[in-house]
């Protein structure tokens, strides 16, 4: 399935061409004391790969506070309880998959030196992530490359606030709340798509370098294997619940920098085209 190749390629490191220096597209808000900055990421990132220009180092320094998707929950059992004990009633993982997608499914477990016996008793979504995780390794993935993961200690080396969006458990659920249809979709497009990863992953690199929204939005439009169903739930659902945070953050003054998945700044769904509707404008600054 494209759209969940995407999703892995974006969190993947390889890159095929960039500019020297990326100059991602950048948004902004606010009213008479509140200044909210909308920058899209790529979650993981080649090392040393350059994003962070006068422009954005200015911005970072003048920010109190950095909003990301997403937060660690501070109670650890609200993430375990997400993940059930083993169940030996499942069927085997690789009969999860397309027949097509079986050998290639064992071939990565194999490479990956993942136990398929452990594997074959996780709920699908579950060894999905396994896979991705397996898969991440394998390209080489630099994960502590990404956006969020510069900017966090930056801003807590400088004691301002870090907000987030959504916790990591509410993040999961999203994925444990899945049709076993869809989980299954979703496990077979990360074997489907390893062939695809690093292309798709430079093409939306080079995209979000060159601060491109358009062809984003037009990568995640083409989809044809991304069904309305998970659109609503992964897309929509979450950036219209974004888009209330963000209004009612404008209560508070300050000045935020708001860094959150690209995908989720392009195209008819963004978030600025959901806070446009309620009224609040949004300028396009770079």
């Amino acid at each position: 399935m494209r759209f969940f190749r995407r999703a892995v390629a974006a969190t993947l490191a390889l890159i095929l061409a960039a500019p020297a220096v990326a100059t991602p597209a950048l948004w902004k808000f606010g009213d008479a004391d509140t200044t909210i900055y909308l920058f899209g990421t790529i979650h993981a990132l080649p090392e040393g790969f350059a994003w962070r220009d006068r422009q954005i180092e200015t911005l970072i320094e003048r920010a109190d506070t950095l909003v990301t998707e997403t937060k660690i929950d501070d109670n650890p059992a609200t993430i375990a309880a997400l993940f059930p004990p083993p169940d030996p009633t499942l069927p085997p993982i690789a009969d999860r998959v397309p027949a097509k997608s079986r050998q290639p499914l064992i071939d990565l477990i194999g490479k990956a030196g993942l136990p398929m016996a452990a594997l074959d008793q996780m709920p699908t979504w579950q060894a999905a992530f396994q896979m991705m995780g397996a898969m991440m390794r394998d390209l080489g993935a630099e994960r502590g490359a990404g956006v969020e993961q510069v900017l966090t200690p930056r801003f807590a080396g400088n004691d301002k606030k870090i907000e987030a969006l959504e916790t990591a458990s509410q993040q999961l659920a999203l994925f444990a709340g899945l049709s076993e249809a869809d989980q299954r979709e979703f496990l077979a497009s990360i074997v489907d798509g390893r062939g695809e990863a690093k292309k798709d992953y430079a093409r939306m690199l080079r995209a979000w370098g060159k601060g491109d929204d358009k062809a984003i939005a037009a990568a995640f439009d083409k989809d044809e294997d991304m069904t309305p169903h998970l659109r609503d739930i992964l897309i929509k659902q979450r950036n219209a619940a974004w888009t209330t945070w963000l209004k009612a953050r404008l209560g508070t003054p300050g000045t935020v920098f708001v860094a959150v998945g690209a995908g989720h700044l392009a195209g008819p769904l963004s978030v600025q085209k959901m806070l446009a509707d309620q009224g609040v404008k949004v300028e396009r600054v770079r």
